[in-house]
């Protein structure tokens, strides 16, 4: 199989902290310094999530300025995607770093439950997201955690909803969500290849999930995200030392299958992005 696969690192999110792993970067000069680590061991795509100096969850759009700032100086022609997750904000103030127009943004488009909460994504506040990030030339890349998010997604780019390509993210291996199952994977994958065809897909395992469906993943020519958002151990008694090796782990696995990591060129190419001018 020669076509590249494009690795996505998670580098921070919303939940690890330097308690779980000193290695997880929460300030932004953390964050661009681990982001070029992982950049030059071969992430294309850099999915970000800001903090507050507590370590709380943020979504101030002046800290996301910043650090698109750093990430462009420091990691150019890498695709930033920003996150709209539910655990940086409520309502419309997840979206507010839109209008800094990142190459990407995530989109949950339905609702499910997370280990103590729901995950909610009611209608209205999709359809503005998704709104917002065709105004902004945002590209979105839809995280699934269900096989109707995926419907849903196929649904809204079919009318126009989603801006550019669509690409869907299977996230498997959250409590009280999709767990980390191969014949609801490899469903999920011909669902993508008979519903979407002209779609591009990743996926994403959280916990002791990430190792395997990376391997699902890129085995199955798809495309693949890894970080310490996920997941902050390379194994049970061992902690990740940086995003860079849980990349370097992810590109181990693209030459067992003979896949090559796509440049960010080719994952730009492949995702339907302009390159930075």
């Amino acid at each position: 199989m020669s076509k590249p696969c494009i690795l996505c690192v998670a580098i921070t999110g919303s939940l690890p902290t330097k308690e779980n792993n000193p290695a997880v970067p929460v300030t932004v000069a953390e964050q661009i310094e681990s982001t070029h680590e992982a950049f030059e061991a071969g992430a294309s795509i850099c999915h970000a999530h800001v903090r507050n100096d507590d370590q709380t969850p943020s979504s101030d759009p002046e800290k996301f300025a910043r650090l698109k700032e750093g990430l462009e100086k420091h990691c150019p022609g890498m695709i930033i995607q920003f996150s709209t997750g539910g655990r940086s904000g409520a309502g419309q103030a997840r979206g507010g770093m839109l209008a800094l127009a990142p190459d990407m943004a995530s989109l949950s488009v339905g609702s499910n439950n997370f280990p103590t909460r729901v995950y909610e994504n009611p209608p209205e506040l999709v359809n503005w997201l998704a709104q917002e990030m065709r105004t902004h030339h945002v590209m979105p890349e839809v995280e699934a955690f269900d096989l109707s998010h995926i419907l849903q997604a196929i649904k809204m780019h079919e009318d126009k909803k989603l801006y550019g390509k669509l690409y869907v993210q299977f996230v498997m291996g959250v409590k009280n969500a999709m767990p980390c199952d191969k014949e609801v994977f490899d469903f999920y994958v011909q669902t993508m290849k008979t519903r979407a065809p002209d779609a591009e897909w990743c996926a994403a395992g959280i916990g002791a999930s990430q190792l395997t469906v990376n391997e699902w993943a890129i085995a199955a020519g798809g495309h693949t995200r890894t970080g310490l958002e996920d997941n902050v151990r390379l194994d049970r008694n061992t902690l990740a030392p940086s995003n860079a090796a849980l990349i370097k782990r992810a590109a181990d696995l693209c030459d067992k299958y003979e896949r090559p990591v796509a440049t960010w060129q080719q994952a730009r190419e492949i995702l339907d992005l302009k390159v930075p001018e």
